[in-house]
Order: structure tokens, then sequence, then C-alpha cells
């Protein structure tokens, strides 16, 4: 559960917003650390809480997303990445998960300098080529809110998981005000499709708060996850 959960969330949460800035202004805020909190459901049960931290150390930046739901499972993810003129290049990826007393982990270099991705799911190595524009999963969520800051939305992102690269796509649905915890936000609504139409991943992000998803959902069959908006400081 808790490693779905993530994987869920991180392209993103995925706050991958596909979206044009219709119907908002948005000054071309510089990418800055922050911290959010949110509050965790699985099947519509609140099961426990979520944070993600964005930090930096130079020109090296550090985002960490840590869920855990009651004493049943926890996972983390950690980003490493360089920022330049706007462009994310990832440096390193890792996963953990924990269900109850079983652990699951998931390593990514990336090596733009040979040109190759090497990953390490639960002590499966595997290597393939590296591209352009290679992201994480984590960090995707970042590029997409720099991008809606400045020249606008790729028609595709390119993300590493495990086995390779996958493109992933992201489609505008209008605009909604959202109700959380911390307050009412106008809100761009984003859906990130899946070739499996039993799963849809939908994300509200709020332009005040620099893009943040202040809400999400994730439906997979009978199985749903999302986050809601608790605390955020920057």
């Amino acid at each position: 559960m808790a490693a779905k959960f993530i994987k869920t969330l991180s392209i993103a949460t995925g706050l991958s917003t596909a979206l044009l800035l219709t119907g908002f202004s948005s000054n071309a805020l510089a990418m800055s650390p922050f911290q959010a909190t949110y509050q965790f459901s699985y099947n519509g049960k609140n099961m426990g809480s979520a944070t993600r931290t964005l930090s930096k150390n130079g020109n090296n930046w550090n985002y960490v997303f840590a869920a855990k739901a009651a004493a049943i499972a926890s996972a983390t993810e950690s980003s490493n990445f360089t920022l330049s003129n706007g462009q994310i290049q990832s440096n390193s990826f890792s996963r953990t998960s924990k269900i109850l007393v079983h652990n699951d982990t998931m390593s990514i270099k990336f090596n733009p300098n040979t040109k190759t991705i090497n990953t390490n799911k639960s002590d499966k190595a595997r290597s393939f080529a590296w591209k352009t524009g290679a992201l994480d999963e984590l960090n995707a969520e970042l590029q997409v809110r720099e991008d809606l800051k400045g020249s606008g939305l790729k028609s595709s992102y390119l993300i590493a998981d495990a086995k390779g690269l996958d493109t992933r796509h992201f489609v505008k649905q209008g605009n909604e005000s959202v109700k959380t915890a911390y307050g009412t936000f106008d809100t761009v609504k984003v859906v990130l499709t899946h070739d499996n139409s039993a799963k849809q991943s939908i994300f509200w992000l709020a332009p005040k708060l620099d893009y943040l998803p202040v809400k999400m959902s994730h439906q997979d069959g009978k199985t749903s996850y999302s986050l809601s908006l608790t605390g955020y400081k920057n």
C-alpha cells in the first residue's frame, strides 16, 4: 500500500500539472525551499499524514516526500538534483517503504556523462540509456511547476523508474475552488492519464502557493488514496 501510495503521489505529487496559466496570473518566482504537510486517506478513511520538504545547499537541491499510515505502513522518497535556467538535472533518487514487517527499497543513479541510468530495486540491478531531460517521479513535480512559471508545459515528460524511462502526459480539466484544513484555494485541476482505464490520478494545484498541490486523489479499481493540505511554510 505504501509503495503504491508514494508512487502515485510523487509526480506529483506529480503535481504534474498539464495546464496553461489560463485564469490565473503568476509571477515567475524562483524555486525556493518549503515544507508542506498533508492528511492521508485510504479508501475514504483517515489513515495518517504526509510531508513534502524542499531544501538546498548551494545549487544542490533535495526534495523529500514522506508518508505514514498509522502503524501499518510508511514510505519515504528522496530526490537530489541541480537546477540551471529552469531545467532540473537529476542526480539520484531513492525510495524506501515498509508494510508491517516487509521492507522494499529502490534507487536510481543518473549518469549524464556516461549516458546511462542505473537502478536497483529489491537487490535487482538494471541499466538503461540516459536521455536529456530525464527526471524521477519526485522532481518531475518541481519541473512542471518551473515550466508553468516559464515558457509553459512540455508536451510530455520522461520519468525514470526501476525498469526504464516512461513518457507521462497531463491534461488540464479546468479550475476549481478547493477547501483544505489550511484554507480555501483557487486551483488548477489536472489529470494524469494512465494506459489502464481503471486508474485515474487528479491533482489540484494552487497558484497562490507556487502551484503546490493542495489536494490529490488516485483511484485504482476499488482502491483509492487522497491527500489534503494541512500546513505550509516557505
